[in-house]
């Protein structure tokens, strides 16, 4: 990546935002040889998306920011930080999920289970990560929790899409205003805790 740096007139000119188009699409062309292609393929875009990774940080670095180095040091001592039953001797939690939540919440200073969620998530990507950290959080809110099979939640997905699509609705605009309506749920349910806990009043 020095090399091409230096003498490619394409690599060059590249910025980290020009670079975003193809993380995004690196990233879709794992997830399609997880899901479906062979280890070679996995082998291959696994390779391409860790170009990415070296390609950013080499840009950071002639900046004078931040170098691979730092990069994978940062990650070894996350890794070694959020796992203290694993590298410090500390007793293995009960409950994973919560801990490493609680965890990644008290190292970056969080006051919200939002916190983090990336703005440029899609829609439905949003939505599991907001119900996911609703849970894993523990905010109280009830969430719809009713057995259903995988096959039968992308099939009723799909159903709606065609519905809407049928109704004149953008199906995506509105799963987004669904999730800003679940967020506002969400604030509103933390809010009353620590005015809860602010006043002593026991949790209802």
């Amino acid at each position: 990546m020095e090399v091409l740096r230096d003498r490619c007139p394409w690599d060059a000119r590249q910025t980290q935002e020009s670079l975003i188009t193809y993380l995004i699409e690196e990233t879709g062309e794992v997830v399609d040889a997880v899901e479906a292609g062979t280890d070679d393929d996995q082998v291959e875009e696994l390779g391409d998306l860790l170009l990415q990774v070296v390609f950013h940080a080499r840009i950071a670095e002639q900046q004078g920011r931040f170098d691979i180095h730092d990069v994978a040091g940062g990650i070894v001592d996350k890794l070694r930080r959020r796992h203290p039953h694993v590298f410090a001797g500390a007793e293995v939690p009960d409950d994973m999920d919560v801990t490493w939540e609680a965890r990644k919440a008290a190292e970056k200073g969080r006051t919200s289970s939002l916190e983090g969620i990336a703005e440029s998530l899609s829609a439905l990507a949003r939505a599991v990560k907001v119900v996911a950290r609703v849970r894993k959080h523990r905010v109280p809110l009830e969430l719809a929790a009713e057995p259903i099979g995988a096959e039968e939640v992308g099939d009723q997905i799909l159903a709606l899409v065609e519905r809407a699509h049928a109704n004149g609705i953008d199906a995506d605009q509105a799963t987004r205003q669904a999730v800003r309506r679940l967020e506002g749920r969400v604030r509103a349910a933390e809010r009353a805790v620590v005015d809860g806990c602010a006043t002593g009043e026991p949790e209802s």
